[in-house]
């Protein structure tokens, strides 16, 4: 038997902005052991027994940075694999997508366990011993969910009424009421999202229940682009391929309509983390019930939850409040209020306004930038390269650039000369010049860039040749 550990890292995250963006969603938040959401969802798979591959589906747009998390933490070097999807379609389309390279590759019969890159899981032991029952059941032909025993009358989660491993049915976010009612029950648990499965099972319930997502997704992994190496497979999807394919989550399109569904009632220290609440629970509070993670000075406070990634934090005289404070954005919010934080991330978006998409650190294949100022006419970045790394050959049609190097050495292509440029030492590119900056050293080059020009918008660039497949 083989078994493959599906993560789906998809979801944004909203109601954790502003940590969470659309470039750095939810599960590559750090805790405060220094590990992301998903560098412990991979940890825990990679811990269960027999397991043969790690497949993740992903945005393209977050490959690099996946990997880069995953390489951290892979020392066992188990093989991993990406589905790259050009954008989101649900939960629906990543699991068919996922079936179709599983059968593929390991057969009609390998065990798909789907897992969350954005959860928590306090107990592997019984998180494994939770697994071993969802595969023996998984082999008889089922569909298999981990169902949560509910630690209080939430209403932010979707229920499942069982008995024993027996599904009766699924139920949406209840009201309170009803979720009160849940709680004091002994048959309701809380859909955690995760699943296990044989493939063939997953595809065959596809097939009699949503056979459009099916078909399209077996199109889209047949025309897909795929590549190997160094124990990395990245299966591409084509944007005009996957646009065909219809919007739904699994629950909608299988789950709720399967007969084949079981589940396995879990007690494995479970937690979404989808809320600043949930988040601030992870530290311990103080004596006036304040959960605090950063610099903070409070004075009569109680009850807040505040974090802060850049200054100091001070409060006088509140209570129940979130505060959250992030180098280019501050968050405010009653607690009793904090779901609809949601409801600024999407006015963000509507806006195009940057702090929905980046932080003011941005990460990208080859480094980091951090924008450091900017006004009219003018943007300073901190840049760091990593060792051997290298910015694509790529040229500006509105601003010049200035490049000191604060560290390391610099390998400049400045139209056709290429020269080096050492620590304290500086260059300057003209707009319209093809150039290209690589590290070609065993340290970590920084470096300071100063743009001038009319227009500073990242989207002023064309690119010639580029090492991680981002050419115009």
């Amino acid at each position: 038997m083989k078994l493959i550990a599906t993560i789906l890292c998809g979801g944004v995250g909203s109601r954790l902005w502003p940590i969470s963006r659309a470039l750095h969603p939810k599960p590559f938040i750090r805790l405060k052991d220094g590990q992301s959401l998903l560098q412990k969802a991979f940890l825990r798979a990679a811990q269960l027994s027999g397991l043969t591959e790690i497949l993740t589906v992903t945005n393209r747009d977050l490959f690099f940075k996946t990997e880069d998390e995953f390489r951290e933490v892979n020392l066992s070097k188990i093989p991993t694999s990406f589905i790259l999807e050009p954008f989101g379609r649900n939960t629906a389309a990543a699991i068919a997508t996922a079936s179709h390279y599983v059968t593929t590759k390991h057969g009609h019969d390998a065990i798909m366990l789907v897992l969350t890159a954005d959860h928590l899981i306090d107990d592997q032991g019984a998180f494994q011993n939770t697994v071993s029952k969802a595969i023996e059941l998984a082999t008889t032909g089922k569909l298999v969910t981990l169902g949560i025993k509910p630690k209080s009358p939430e209403t932010g989660y979707g229920y499942i009424e069982a008995d024993g491993n027996n599904v009766l049915r699924f139920v949406e976010k209840p009201p309170l009421k009803e979720a009160q009612e849940y709680f004091t029950s002994d048959h309701f648990l809380w859909n955690s999202g995760m699943f296990c499965f044989m493939a063939d099972t997953m595809q065959q319930q596809l097939e009699q229940h949503c056979p459009d997502i099916l078909a399209a997704t077996k199109n889209c992994i047949e025309q897909a682009l795929t590549t190997e190496g160094l124990g990395i497979t990245q299966i591409i999807l084509d944007a005009n391929e996957f646009k065909n394919v219809r919007d739904n989550s699994i629950d909608y399109a299988v789950m709720e309509k399967s007969n084949r569904m079981a589940v396995v009632p879990c007690d494995i220290g479970w937690s979404d983390i989808g809320s600043w609440s949930s988040f601030g629970k992870l530290s311990e509070p103080d004596a006036e019930g304040n959960h605090v993670q950063g610099d903070a000075l409070l004075h009569t406070t109680r009850n807040c939850t505040i974090y802060s990634n850049d200054g100091l934090i001070s409060t006088v005289g509140v209570d129940n409040l979130i505060i959250i404070k992030t180098p280019d954005a501050v968050l405010v919010v009653d607690k009793s209020r904090e779901q609809d934080v949601k409801h600024i991330y999407a006015e963000l978006a509507a806006r195009d306004h940057t702090a929905h998409k980046l932080h003011c650190t941005v990460h990208c294949p080859w480094g980091t930038y951090t924008v450091l100022e900017e006004g009219k006419g003018f943007k300073i970045k901190r840049i760091e390269v990593k060792p051997g790394a290298s910015l694509s050959l790529q040229k500006h049609h509105h601003r010049s650039e200035h490049w000191i190097v604060v560290s390391g050495m610099a390998e400049v292509t400045n139209s056709e000369q290429v020269f080096l440029v050492n620590t304290n030492e500086s260059t300057y590119i003209p707009a319209g010049h093809k150039h290209r900056l690589t590290n070609p050293g065993l340290l970590k080059l920084v470096m300071i860039e100063v743009q001038s020009g009319d227009y500073l918008g990242e989207d002023d660039i064309v690119r010639y040749e580029d090492n991680y497949g981002r050419c115009n």
